[in-house]
């Protein structure tokens, strides 16, 4: 096996920071040696990567994507193969997809067609969370054997009636069965068939352009369906995960669980950090801005108003840890064949926005504004993913024994999002476009293996291996 040697970085970590000397034997980290010592003196690497005046950081990790999915009458722009290479180039080396059931399939059927979708594909390592879409007999059966298959979170959704849609008795029944495996339940929550009554009325009034499927999902609709899930995970004493939070209602009501002890976490997203319904949707308040052009915003959860204040209490929760973790839910589709079949109707535009290039990005201009602090920065990106989700030790950390996943970050580059400029992923257009960042991802290493530098990419599909997951390492 080769050597490498990662020399004269700042090692990050969610605790702290220290210059420090990273060797690598073959896959894994063997040794974090303090530069000028008498054993950093004697070592010999095949390759060196000098990272002086750099972060070195751990490889980030994504627990939240849904490559090639099914939804709206199209399919996920990104494949396994693209969303993973340009997961690499913005310094993810470790995804986590959702496997799905729906309503009247097997489970089991569903997570055998994710697998043949990723097998042999992936840049990057990769595991599935369990979409559970219909909830019966036979479905609550497979349960018991994802945890064989290296799965322990499955996910539900309050919203989307006749696709994947779960009532409050299956989401109950669900629970109950997590919560006698271990299994972390990971919930989508807004107030589904409300928010179609909503989008009806306004489709009938006429409001029919891309900033109206924000009002139709309004915050209620999130405030009452997050409330509603952590009830009744209180009640079955199941861990909850609330994904893609975007309200600062639903934020108070996670805090205010997490306050009594409640095993409750939540995760946000990039989108819900930077962008707003007026701005990209509405054009500073006007709801017809460009007609059409807003739909490469349109999402679920949605972007909320900046004047209410939920992009700085986004922020403030990831300090306070009322959210843990940000994920991108990367569901990426192009305008053209794909957004524009909502054109004229809100309703029908394929929900979903591309962001996996960016994240490790769009959190460090966090830590350049002071909204974050660095170690923040790693843990939001890399350890609390790793840990929430049954990966720490191997992934989320630069010890001996890990995975040797790493990113080598300059503080003093510049990185320039935009289509034509930084953008790898499938995609006619950048929720991102004009974006500016004050720093750079300069390498990338997978399990010891580097797949980006000098600008140049050079992994391959294939490298990425399947990560059977262990249990949650998160709870109280």
């Amino acid at each position: 096996m080769s050597t490498l040697l990662v020399k004269g970085g700042t090692v990050v970590s969610s605790t702290g920071r220290t210059v420090a000397d990273v060797l690598v034997d073959g896959e894994q980290v063997v040794a974090v040696l303090a530069p000028g010592s008498d054993i950093a003196a004697s070592v010999t690497a095949d390759k060196v990567v000098d990272a002086t005046g750099k972060y070195v950081i751990p490889g980030g990790i994504d627990a939240h994507t849904h490559m090639q999915l099914p939804f709206g009458g199209t399919e996920a722009s990104d494949t396994f193969e693209t969303g993973t290479i340009a997961a690499a180039w913005g310094g993810t080396t470790s995804i986590i997809d959702f496997a799905v059931q729906k309503y009247g399939e097997r489970v089991e059927d569903g997570l055998s067609a994710w697998h043949e979708k990723a097998r042999g594909n992936c840049a990057v390592d990769y595991g599935f969370h369990q979409i559970i879409g219909g909830v019966d007999e036979q479905s609550l059966k497979a349960m018991e054997t994802l945890i064989d298959e290296g799965i322990t979170s499955y996910k539900m959704f309050m919203a989307y009636p006749g696709v994947f849609y779960a009532t409050d008795d299956q989401i109950l029944r669900a629970m109950q069965k997590a919560r006698e495996l271990g299994l972390m339940t990971m919930m989508h929550a807004e107030n589904g068939p409300a928010i179609d009554v909503l989008a009806e009325q306004l489709y009938n009034a006429g409001k029919t352009t891309p900033y109206f499927h924000g009002i139709a999902r309004a915050w209620q609709m999130e405030e009452e369906a997050t409330h509603r899930a952590i009830m009744l995970a209180n009640l079955t004493e199941a861990p909850l995960y609330v994904v893609h939070v975007s309200a600062k209602q639903a934020v108070e009501q996670l805090a205010t669980a997490r306050d009594k002890g409640q095993n409750v976490f939540g995760e946000t997203c990039p989108q819900y950090l930077y962008l707003s319904l007026e701005e990209q949707l509405g054009a500073t308040g006007d709801p017809t801005w460009g007609e059409f052009e807003g739909a490469k915003w349109v999402c679920s959860t949605p972007l909320r108003s900046r004047a209410e204040g939920h992009q700085d209490a986004m922020w403030q929760a990831l300090r306070t840890n009322d959210l843990q973790m940000v994920s991108t839910d990367h569901c990426p589709f192009c305008m053209k064949d794909q957004k524009e079949l909502g054109r004229g109707d809100f309703r029908a535009i394929p929900n979903g926005i591309g962001s996996i290039e960016h994240r490790m990005d769009l959190l460090y201009q966090g830590v350049v504004t002071g909204e974050i602090t660095l170690e923040r920065w790693v843990e939001l990106t890399s350890t609390t993913p790793a840990r929430m989700f049954g990966l720490y030790g191997r992934k989320g950390v630069i010890q001996p024994g890990a995975d040797a996943d790493i990113v080598v970050y300059d503080p003093k580059g510049h990185t320039s999002i935009g289509v034509d400029k930084t953008h790898h992923m499938n995609m006619d257009h950048s929720a991102w476009e004009g974006y500016e960042i004050d720093g750079h991802v300069d390498v990338v290493i997978s399990r010891g293996s580097v797949l980006v530098s000098d600008g140049e990419f050079h992994g391959r599909a294939g490298h990425g291996q399947y990560l059977k997951r262990g249990l949650t390492q998160y709870l109280t």
